[in-house]
């Protein structure tokens, strides 16, 4: 098996950096439009067949190092009592989002075998499938951006109404991500037993949060969630986007591996972050969209600035832009594994 990847989270020599993207399957992919016509995303995620597909096009199609799940962070909170859709253009929108503390305490604690249990099938056939090329990659969102959405009612610039509950019903606030980190730990926990080689957590919108705020409010439950999950023995990576002030803490937090985003320059971040743990990064996404060779020096740069230091997984800051061009994410996957490659 191609296990490069697993190696590097657990900060062992590899012969050359692993590589694999951020939502790596999807809308820059021909395969995945063709099947974006025929169902909706929706309808993707629910049947295993469909993610089945959808996980393994860009494993076939390009050098990458790792499979990650289709699937999408808000399903939990479908069987929890959520209820949303993807409006075009638009994306998520929760039909009745958080307004009182008896929603809070309307929400169900689910058991992942029961309303998730669609999603682990999922990861049972990708893992049969992959057969050991590849390791696969499970997920879930953290309970900050899930919360985020339940309590905007979908994308947000500035989380004011989030940032209100959370300073004016601290107690609500905790109970509802009390709730959710109870949910997240459960599923990722059978995630793994359902075949996950490791797992991520998506933290995208924790970055709206100062560090004091990030301490106080998220943190505590984050810890919780990565505690739960790394006794299960599989790397756990723990990922933000705006990170560059919270880095010490998501550290302190947990997780095998801390994701970096494009704000901040590798290296330092890891100088900050200390050798007890591996990195992810951390490329900008719109670099993808060309010109190829400024995508490929930057790349260059980033591979350089760490030396073949031992835990490096090269991605994204975040996840392929639809308009991206497949021959640019192959000549970049190509790249590293080209100028890394270890005697």
């Amino acid at each position: 098996m191609n296990d490069r990847f697993l190696r590097a989270c657990r900060r062992e020599p590899v012969d050359r950096t692993p590589v694999w993207f951020m939502r790596q399957a999807g809308r820059y992919m021909a395969e995945y439009r063709a099947l974006r016509a025929k169902h909706t995303l929706l309808d993707l995620c629910h049947t295993p067949e469909l993610s089945l597909q959808v996980t393994m096009q860009p494993v076939n199609a390009l050098p990458v190092d790792a499979a990650i799940l289709f699937a999408d962070i808000l399903l939990p909170l479908e069987p929890m009592g959520a209820s949303f859709e993807f409006a075009a253009g638009e994306g998520p929108v929760i039909h009745e989002p958080i307004r009182s503390r008896a929603q809070i305490d309307a929400l169900r604690v689910c058991d992942p075998h029961e309303g998730l249990g669609y999603v682990l099938e999922s990861l049972k056939l990708i893992r049969r499938e992959l057969n050991g090329r590849v390791p696969l990659i499970g997920f879930a969102g953290a309970p900050f951006t899930l919360a985020s959405y339940l309590v905007e009612g979908g994308k947000s610039a500035h989380f004011v109404k989030t940032k209100t509950l959370m300073y004016r019903e601290p107690e609500a606030w905790h109970a509802l991500m009390e709730k959710l980190s109870t949910v997240v730990a459960k599923y990722l926990v059978a995630q793994v037993a359902a075949g996950a080689q490791a797992v991520q957590l998506f933290d995208s919108w924790v970055g709206a949060l100062s560090p004091q705020d990030y301490v106080t409010y998220v943190q505590p439950h984050v810890a919780r969630i990565l505690a739960e999950v790394t006794t299960c023995g599989v790397p756990v990576i723990h990922f933000g986007t705006g990170t560059a002030t919270l880095l010490e803490h998501q550290r302190d937090a947990g997780g095998t591996v801390i994701g970096v985003d494009w704000r901040t320059p590798l290296a330092p971040a890891w100088d900050r972050l200390g050798n007890g743990v591996a990195v992810q990064g951390n490329l900008d996404p719109v670099l993808l969209l060309g010109p190829r060779d400024v995508m490929l020096r930057q790349a260059t740069d980033i591979l350089t600035s760490v030396k073949g230091r031992e835990g490096h997984i090269f991605n994204l800051g975040h996840g392929i832009l639809p308009e991206t061009p497949v021959d640019n994410v192959r000549a970049l996957a190509d790249l590293v594994h080209s100028l890394t490659e270890r005697a």
